[in-house]
């Protein structure tokens, strides 16, 4: 059987940038925005309300995932709105929140005959 194109080994260099980003969305208030994000651009007072931290704690948050390239900016009257720059990202997320949804949802038993 041939080998997958992309089993070629992995340098390391990859594998630390793609666990910086895992170790960047496991906190959750990150995953929440990034989540909320991926519905629609947000101003960071909507944001806060949504995931009921304050405007600090949003403000820090977002900071980050600036810094990382998955969030950016753009001035809409006295407002930053914010919305995810990066589109692989914002896919990892909708992924990893509807998997658990589904995990959630009560298994419906198959009959037989």
């Amino acid at each position: 059987m041939p080998a997958p194109p992309d089993s070629d080994p992995l340098p390391p260099d990859l594998l630390q940038d793609a666990a910086a980003t895992f170790g960047l969305l496991s906190a959750t208030v990150r995953l929440h925005l990034l989540w909320l994000l991926t519905l629609g651009e947000r101003d960071v007072g909507t944001l806060a309300e949504e995931t009921g931290q304050s405007v600090a704690t949003v403000s820090h948050h977002l900071g980050k995932l600036k810094l990382a390239g998955l969030v950016r900016a753009r001035r809409q009257g006295k407002h930053q709105i914010h919305y995810v720059d990066d589109q692989h990202v914002a896919d990892m997320v909708r992924l990893a929140i509807e998997h658990h949804r589904q995990l959630r949802m009560p298994r419906r038993r198959v009959r037989n005959g």
